[in-house]
Parts: structure tokens; C-alpha cells; sequence
């Protein structure tokens, strides 16, 4: 069966009544969405906060391939898995955005037996919190462009604006436009442009507020552009734009109870994308997970150098979280696509390929290691085309590098096929105490932090600039300079060049523009021809999407 008729044959339960069986949670602290789906109080979270907090498991992924790695669907079974072994675990995931659903990634809610559901809900609209934030940012954008019309009396300077819309959907046709069309009547003629959701700043900002106190302050302080000195920054605050804001937010700041397959609550909340935004779900929800469970998992997009990097120095440094280990999601069909074998070739035996795409988890693995301070088990995501030999080979490979190497069955069995999983990292949680460092101090400068990353992680030689942004950084050094880097670049290589597989090195990184992205609390570093506004490929996911007569979706996936 595919993901979308495994999920819609699952037996769900009442999520009021699984919350009060499994964590104790009041009826009266839940918001339901109709029978599967909640939304938890803010109040009842606070009430947690003298809670002692669990132990925080990160799971990562090689770079990623078409083929897929399943991380996801990894972080899912392995709860379902903690669980089945008597452990007090729940998992806290990303929403998915209906851009790459409609596209080519498809949805975010795991596969096989190995699911969180209503699959079909958390793929489409979910709770409504990606429309409020998108509402949120574009309410900005409208009182930018309507003090100006009135007068300007902030004295914006309308080619220094800074912050465009946003839409959440894959629409490479709005990535410029100008507005103002068509006479004074429609305001005032200008450039603008369309961000996904996921990369707007306040989906940032969602994601790291600590309560609605947090949220707004943190609205108040986006700078929307400068005055036409060029120099003084205009704040979202000089337009009062924050209250209204924030209360457009009132329901999305509270995180989302679901269940899996196996009817044990997850919590589902935010999702900025890892390679053009920092990829992790939001910090209220981790930490409800830690105060709720004894072991709580969680995922970071994208490859260990991406979405865990910046789980490690954004979401960790501004939280004060702390790892205890982490799970590097492989599979041997995207090995071998690293070792150059062709994405129609990959479910044939190729031992040599195997061998040349290890360079790519051994590299990812090194990061954790010794860059991220971090013990580690590396999951390999079970395909049914995996050879005997190639399993015997690549646990050989992993074995000689002092790592343990499981192979799960998660995708087929479920949390059964998965045990063995759980059990390795049960043996480092439970039994060491963890290093763990941030892969730059905080104290350099933003160029150095950029440096830092390219150098360490991605294996680059030298990173590059313009004069122009070398100047910007250094200016934003003054004011900013405690503030971490996120860096936006293509998720299929540790170099900015998506078609450079396995583990480059001695590349050069360029730096093609920078964002300051202050009330989130970080500076945006875009690297190489990335776009914050994708587009969707020659065959859509939507084409193959449906619904019948009877209201059941169809071609999710």
C-alpha cells in the first residue's frame, strides 16, 4: 500500500483521551481540531516548568538524495520503537509546507508503517498555523507600503526595503514583481518580491519565541529597511505592527498534539526550512517534549551539515538544549548515488559505488564527532533492494571507524523493526555522559562564524564575498556581533554546487548576500544560487493529487 492508504487504514484514537492516558494532559489545557488533532495551552506549558527535563536524542541525515534517506520516518519509528521498549519517549517534528508537498519533496509525515496521522490533515492546512504566520508577515508588508502612501512621515526609503511577501507555495513567477501598478489610487510604483512561508523571518521568530511576551518583543525588533540616510534601521515597533501581529499568532504559538500509527503522541510545530531558514521545529515544543517525557526525539532538516549545524549553534545556543546523542540516517541507495551510480541503477547490487559514497556519511559522522562533540549511531534506513553484501559492507566500513551501525526496518515493521535501534541509543543515553561544543564561539565575528562552518563542515578552502557584503558584515559586526549565522545553501552537497556528490573538498564557498534577520536573532549568509522562493519541477506533485466523492484524499504522499 502506499503512505496515504496505510495511514487512512490506521485506527486512530481520541487525541483528549490519549493525552490525559499518556501524559496526564487536562482536557481543559486542549484545544481540539477536530477528534485527532490539538493544540496544547501555553498555560499548561508554563505549569511544566519546574519539571525535570529528559534526555534529548537529535536525529540527522546524510546529504540528501532523490533517492531519500527517511528521516523523518526514522525519528517516528524510533519513538514508536523507545515506546514499544517501555520507554517514556515522544517525538517532536517540523510541519510540512504545501509548496514542496505539491512539488517534489511531497508531504512530511513519515512513510510506511512508520507514520504520524491524520497523515492527510498535517500535510494540508493542518492546524492553520503556516496561513496565520503567512498572514502575519503579509499584515507587515501591507503597513510598509501604506505609511508611505500617507505620508511617509518614518521617511522609509522605498528602494531599502527589506522585507517582501510571502506565499506558501513553490511560485518561481513571484520571486520579482512590482507593485503599485496603475496610478497614485494603487499606492506607489516599486520592486518587490515573494518569499515560501517557511523562509519568512517570523516563521524564525515562531520557532524560537519562549512565550507571547517573547513573540512580540521579537516581532517589535524586524527591521523592515532603513530611512533614506541608508543607515537607520526602520523596525516593525516604529510601525506599531507587533501587537496586531502577535495576535494573529495567538493560536499558532501553541504547539500541536498528534499520534502515530501506533497511537503514541508527537508534538508537530513549525517548520522553517533547514536550507534556507534553520530547520528546526519550534523550541516551545522541544521542551514541552523534555518537561513531558524522559526521552524526547527530534529532527533537524536537511544533511548533519545543514539542519543540525544550525540546531546546534541557533536553536541550542538561543534555548540552552543539550543533545545526548544523535541518530545519522543513511540509506545504501543513496550511498551509492553518492558513489555515482544513476538514480535508475540504484536497486542494483554496486559495492564499489557503496564504498566510493561512504566518503559522504563518514564526513557527516566526523562533523558530529568532533565539530558538534556528540556521540552517534548510525541508522541505515532499510530498503528491501538492500544486499546482504552491501550491508555486510557498509556495517564493516562503519565498525572500523568505532561507530555502532544499525540497520532498522522501521519503514516496513514499524516500531518492532526498529528495537534494535532504540536499544543502541538507549546504551549511550542512559550509560555516557556527553561532550558537546558549538562549531564557533560566539565572540567572532560574523565572517569568521561563516568561515568557520564552510572550513570545518563543509570541507571548503576558502569562502568569498563581495566587497559590498564583507562591508555589510562588518558594519552589522558593530551592533550584532553575538549573533549566529545561518547559512542558506543547497541541501544536496557540502559544496554551494548541488551536482558535487560524496565529500568534496578544497572547494570555495561564495557568499552572495547577507540578511539580517534581527528579530529572530540571527544573520542569513546565502551561499551560492539559492532561491527562497522554489519552484515547482516539469511534473508536479499536484498532478497526482486528488479527492473523491466521498471526501477521502488520494496521491499524497
Amino acid at each position: 500500500m502506499s503512505d496515504i492508504e496505510i495511514a487512512q487504514k490506521a485506527s486512530m484514537k481520541p487525541i483528549i483521551n490519549l493525552a490525559k492516558q499518556q501524559f496526564n494532559i487536562p482536557a481543559e489545557h486542549l484545544d481540539p481540531y477536530g477528534h485527532y488533532k490539538a493544540k496544547l495551552s501555553l498555560e499548561y506549558i508554563n505549569s511544566l516548568k519546574d519539571k525535570v527535563d529528559g534526555k534529548l536524542i537529535l536525529v540527522t541525515a546524510i546529504s540528501p538524495t532523490p533517492a531519500g534517506e527517511g528521516k523523518t520516518t526514522t525519528t517516528i519509528g524510533l519513538g514508536d520503537a523507545m515506546n514499544r521498549l517501555g520507554k517514556k519517549t515522544i517525538i517532536c517534528l517540523r510541519e510540512p509546507s504545501l509548496g514542496p508537498c505539491f512539488g517534489l519533496k511531497g508531504g512530511a509525515a513519515g512513510g510506511g508503517y512508520s507514520q504520524v496521522i491524520p497523515m492527510e490533515d498535517i500535510n494540508l492546512h493542518f492546524t492553520g498555523d503556516f496561513h496565520a504566520i503567512g498572514i502575519a508577515h503579509n499584515l507587515l508588508a501591507a503597513l510598509i507600503d501604506n505609511h508611505i502612501n500617507h505620508g511617509n512621515s518614518l521617511d522609509i526609503d522605498s528602494r531599502l526595503i527589506q522585507w517582501k511577501r510571502v506565499v506558501d507555495m513553490n511560485d518561481r513567477a513571484l520571486r520579482k514583481i512590482t507593485i503599485g501598478q496603475g496610478g497614485a489610487a494603487n499606492g506607489y510604483l516599486r520592486e518587490d518580491g515573494y518569499d515560501i512561508v517557511v523562509a519568512s523571518e517570523i516563521m524564525a521568530i515562531l520557532c524560537l519565541a519562549t512565550n507571547r511576551a517573547d513573540l512580540k518583543a521579537r516581532l517589535g525588533r524586524i527591521i523592515i529597511g532603513y530611512k533614506k540616510d541608508t543607515v537607520t534601521p526602520i523596525y516593525a515597533s516604529n510601525l506599531n505592527a507587533q501587537g496586531a501581529m502577535a495576535a494573529i499568532l495567538k493560536d499558532a504559538i501553541k504547539p500541536n498534539l498528534v499520534q502515530t500509527l501506533e497511537n503514541n503522541i508527537a508534538i508537530i510545530h513549525g517548520g522553517p526550512f533547514a536550507n534556507i531558514a534553520h530547520g528546526c521545529n519550534t523550541v516551545t515544543a522541544t521542551k514541552t517534549g523534555l518537561k513531558l517525557a524522559d526521552y524526547t526525539i527530534t529532527e533537524a532538516g536537511f544533511g548533519a551539515d545543514l539542519g543540525a549545524e544550525k540546531f546546534i549553534d541557533i536553536k541550542c545556543r538561543m534555548a540552552g538544549l543539550k543533545p545526548s546523542a544523535v541518530v545519522l540516517v543513511a540509506t545504501i541507495r543513496a550511498l551509492k548515488f553518492h558513489g555515482g551510480v544513476a538514480k535508475n541503477q540504484l536497486n542494483q547490487e554496486n559495492l564499489e559505488a557503496l564504498e566510493l559514497g561512504f566518503v559522504n556519511l563518514e564526513r557527516h559522522l566526523n562533523n558530529i564527532n568532533l565539530h558538534y562533540g556528540l556521540p552517534c549511531v548510525i541508522c541505515i534506513n532499510h530498503f528491501t533492494f538492500d544486499s546482504e553484501a552491501e550491508i555486510a559492507l557498509l556495517q564493516q566500513k562503519c565498525n572500523t571507524l568505532g561507530v555502532k551501525c544499525v540497520v532498522s526496518k522501521h519503514w516496513a515493521e514499524g516500531g518492532k523493526g526498529a528495537e534494535n535501534l532504540a536499544q543502541e541509543v538507549l546504551n549511550i543515553v542512559d550509560h555516557r555522559e556527553p561532550n558537546f561544543s558549538y562549531v564557533y564561539d560566539e565572540n567572532l565575528s560574523l565572517w569568521e562564524k561563516i568561515e568557520a562552518i564552510a572550513t570545518k563542515l563543509y570541507g571548503a578552502s576558502s569562502v568569498i564575498a563581495s566587497a559590498t557584503i564583507k562591508n555589510q558584515l562588518a558594519t552589522w559586526t558593530k551592533d550584532y556581533g553575538r549573533f549566529p549565522v545561518c547559512i542558506a545553501k543547497t541541501q544536496m552537497s557540502f559544496s554551494t554546487n548541488p551536482d558535487i556528490k560524496g565529500a568534496p573538498s578544497g572547494h570555495t564557498v561564495e557568499i552572495s548576500e547577507v540578511r539580517l534577520a534581527n528579530g529572530a536573532g540571527f544573520i542569513v549568509a546565502i551561499a551560492g544560487n539559492m532561491m527562497t522562493m522554489p519552484g515547482l519541477p516539469k511534473i508536479p506533485a499536484a498532478e497526482s493529487i486528488d479527492i473523491k466523492d466521498d471526501g477521502t484524499i488520494t496521491g499524497l504522499f
